[in-house]
């Protein structure tokens, strides 16, 4: 899952788990991240998923830099620093959650107690 950590502007400090794609980001209403902040247009950025990787366009018009650079499209990495309007969003790949794995390791042990126990039997049958 993506996360965009709000860094500046009225929502600093909040975050944002996108669990579809493609998202949308500016003021409108049917815009997936609203965001009001001077500077930001009603549709300002779009982020796609594609066979490259994340990829964040920039609508005509509108203005944007990804880690202080000015651009209208790339492909995102971890960590990078969005900046639209007055805005700085982080983009990030929030943490995946595993699964508890406790009786599959509870079998894996029991089967390595069982083969050493096995072999222990084995050497005192041929020593005998």
């Amino acid at each position: 899952m993506v996360q965009l950590c709000v860094l500046s502007g009225k929502r600093a400090g909040t975050s944002w788990v996108a669990r579809r794609f493609p998202i949308r980001i500016g003021r409108a209403s049917t815009s997936e991240l609203k965001l009001e902040e001077d500077g930001i247009w009603d549709e300002h950025l779009l982020l796609e998923l594609d066979r490259k990787g994340f990829c964040l366009k920039v609508q005509p018009n509108a203005l944007a830099r990804v880690n202080g650079q000015p651009t209208s499209e790339t492909y995102l990495r971890n960590g990078d620093i969005i900046d639209l309007g007055v805005v700085s969003v982080r983009f990030w790949l929030s943490g995946v959650n595993q699964n508890r794995l406790h009786f599959r390791e509870a079998l894996s042990w029991a089967a390595i107690v069982l083969v050493v126990l096995g072999q222990i039997a084995l050497l005192y049958w041929l020593l005998r």
